[in-house]
């Protein structure tokens, strides 16, 4: 029996997936066409997306929001996940990246939940706070440039609910943030990121081994 958590190698991994993952045919597909891209390895885990809907359930969540969208995988496993009147506000720069994600959010029948900011994250959530909608989401994602998780997260902190939840994707880095002779900028980046987020007392943490590490964190209600 073990104590901590297990190594996955090869024959385990296929293991988990294929006693856990249900992934519906178009996620299937999407994923597939993902991993012919060049920048493919952007793509999260079928096993994270199945989580995070999980999460989505979970807590009953009607409105959610992403940051960093690439090809649609995790915005569609949300949506799936949301009820028919849910509401996902997706943030990505990239019309070519975000062209796919129309296309299988169509194909599935949930691009009426997905409401596409195309643009500077930063700029679209700041505007989500003029708006007056702090408070007001139920989940959010951050999957995007590493050097603005800080930004991004202290934005999604402000527009989530009390009980409301965070998730952080590539938190583990391949591994490289327990290296101490890995100094480049975005390692460094992600190292100081988890160090903030593991002395935030508004938060309930959790940093989950799953993929290349998600961290989990659920907004407090106010003293």
């Amino acid at each position: 029996m073990a104590n901590r958590t297990l190594a996955l190698n090869e024959q385990l991994y296929s293991y988990l997936l294929s006693h856990s993952v249900h992934e519906p045919e178009i996620l299937s597909a999407l994923r597939q066409e993902t991993a012919q891209h060049p920048m493919g390895e952007m793509q999260i885990a079928p096993e994270q997306g199945q989580f995070m809907a999980l999460l989505v359930q979970l807590i009953g969540a009607k409105k959610a929001l992403e940051v960093g969208v690439f090809t649609g995988y995790s915005a569609l496993r949300v949506a799936l996940a949301l009820p028919p009147e849910g509401q996902l506000v997706a943030c990505d720069i990239s019309p070519e990246y975000t062209a796919i994600a129309r296309r299988y959010w169509e194909k599935a029948g949930v691009a009426n939940k997905i409401d596409l900011r195309l643009g500077p994250a930063m700029d679209t959530l700041n505007q989500l706070l003029q708006e007056g909608q702090a408070n007001s989401f139920d989940f959010a994602f951050i999957d995007a440039d590493k050097s603005n998780y800080p930004t991004y997260y202290e934005q999604a902190l402000q527009l989530v609910r009390p009980g409301g939840l965070i998730a952080i994707d590539n938190v583990l880095w391949s591994g490289q943030v327990a290296d101490p002779a890995i100094q480049d900028n975005r390692t460094k980046a992600i190292r100081a990121f988890n160090q903030a987020l593991y002395g935030d007392e508004r938060i309930v943490l959790s940093l989950v081994p799953i993929a290349d590490g998600l961290t989990l964190a659920m907004k407090k209600s106010s003293p």
